[in-house]
């Protein structure tokens, strides 16, 4: 029997739907990240395989994620070095490149795209005498115009040990949640499957950032308690006239030291990204709410609107009123999307 984790915390339930559905009006850096990029997963299903086995997967753009339920099995970048997965382990190709999985690295491979078809067509692949592996396999994705220094600072391959990380008990019962909506169809199954991938990939990202020692980058500039904050005012306070001072001397930083190592972490000058962050906020209002173009402005910081409309046709190619008219017009829409 290879079915684990059956049985599951009905408390752990409950957390986890609180972690997922924490207020908005309560949210760190990390997750108005994630709200702005629009983070969804989606558990696709489960694979199980005896003796021998291997899979190709093609680049494609959503992120890819593997966790391993039963087993051991090695997955590894088209052309690099191999990572050994354990029972608990899980692991994201961010970028989406091509990899393989496999029980071992010279193991024969199948493409994952034929797998699923004999899969669906009653006719499993990989099932000869030999060693039983589980997994759930599944992707992240985003939303393709929101390109944050967050997602391009992610590493090809995240890999995270489930028994070396202070979120252990998390990942441990958020896979077997994900096993048990895969085994039973039940109403709002997925539903619930979107939210465990969800609530999986944020834990993956705080495990990461608990095990490796993070010296640049956005992950580390998240890890850093001043800059975080500094991030978090921005996106909490687009609308307030922030200057380069202002924001130092609201993490307790002088002005200097607060440029230099917010630059170094993020890529970006502090207020270069918050031009970008308030320009997509004001995206995601035009798009969605019918307020006019100088309360869009205004919400965002900008208190004249022919000042916004330049700096927002500079970031996009376009000025408010065309980029909204854009995403109401059926053919237009149908182009961009």
């Amino acid at each position: 029997m290879y079915l684990l984790y059956q049985k599951v915390s009905i408390n752990y339930l409950i957390v986890s739907i609180q972690i997922l559905l924490k207020s908005l009006d309560n949210m760190d850096a990390l997750s108005s990240i994630l709200e702005v990029t629009k983070l969804k997963g989606v558990v696709c299903d489960k694979l199980y395989v005896t003796g021998p086995w291997g899979l190709e997967v093609i680049q494609n753009e959503a992120a890819q994620f593997w966790r391993l339920i039963k087993g051991q099995c090695q997955v590894g970048l088209t052309g690099g070095q191999a990572v050994t997965m354990n029972e608990g382990d899980i692991v994201i190709v961010p970028h989406g490149a091509s990899h393989w999985i496999a029980d071992k690295e010279h193991s024969m491979r199948a493409k994952l795209v034929d797998f699923v078809r004999e899969h669906k067509a009653g006719t499993p692949m990989f099932r000869r005498p030999g060693k039983e592996t589980l997994l759930v396999g599944g992707h992240f994705s985003f939303d393709k115009q929101q390109v944050h220094p967050f997602l391009k600072d992610l590493p090809p391959i995240i890999s995270i040990r489930q028994f070396g990380t202070q979120y252990q008990q998390l990942l441990e019962h958020t896979g077997g949640l994900m096993v048990t909506e895969l085994n039973e169809d039940n109403p709002g199954s997925n539903i619930m499957r979107r939210g465990l991938a969800e609530i999986l990939f944020v834990t993956v990202i705080r495990a990461y950032m608990e095990q490796n020692t993070l010296s640049q980058g956005f992950l580390a500039a998240l890890n850093d308690s001043q800059i975080s904050k500094a991030l978090k005012l921005m996106h909490d306070l687009p609308h307030e006239s922030w200057t380069l001072e202002s924001l130092a001397k609201s993490v307790a930083m002088s002005r200097s030291v607060f440029a230099a190592r917010f630059k170094r972490l993020v890529g970006e000058t502090p207020l270069t990204y918050l031009t970008n962050w308030r320009i997509n906020q004001a995206r995601e209002f035009l798009k969605n709410e019918n307020s006019s173009i100088y309360e869009v402005a205004s919400r965002v910081g900008y208190q004249s609107e022919p000042a916004f409309n330049r700096i927002f046709k500079t970031k996009t190619g376009h000025t408010p009123a065309v980029y909204r008219r854009r995403l109401t017009s059926p053919l237009i829409k149908a182009d961009i999307f």
